[in-house]
């Protein structure tokens, strides 16, 4: 096993990872869905109607309640977040990040945007 594969399943350890559908019921009570793929990706398959954009390399910045370049959006700890990237890799390293600057409700999205658009829910253009 690779190290980067070792380092995937630890951060799954601390992740009660969800599919497409549960992460729309997320959104749907008020959570907050966060795309953090790359901007080619988002061109190219589309996005999700009311998820908020952030890339990567700005994440912990654009989440943190407590930051001064925080997303309006971030508003409190407590604060249920779904990262999504492309298939399910990236957002899991991405959520326990978030997890470790106290949003406790930090999870991902198994199998990504792709998996999102193969359930058939709603993509824009």
């Amino acid at each position: 096993m690779s190290a980067v594969e070792d380092l995937l399943d630890k951060a799954r350890e601390e992740l009660v990872r969800i599919g497409p559908e549960e992460a729309a019921a997320v959104q749907e009570a008020g959570g907050l869905l966060v795309d953090i793929r790359y901007a080619a990706l988002r061109e190219r398959d589309g996005t999700i109607p009311g998820a908020l954009i952030v890339e990567r390399n700005e994440l912990e910045w654009r989440l943190d309640p407590t930051g001064d370049h925080r997303a309006p959006e971030a508003t409190h700890h407590a604060l249920p977040v779904v990262v999504i990237c492309n298939e399910g890799y990236a957002s899991s390293l991405a959520a326990v990040s978030l997890r470790q600057l106290g949003l406790h409700r930090a999870t991902d999205l198994t199998g990504g945007f792709q998996a999102w658009r193969a359930a058939g829910l709603p993509v824009t253009d």
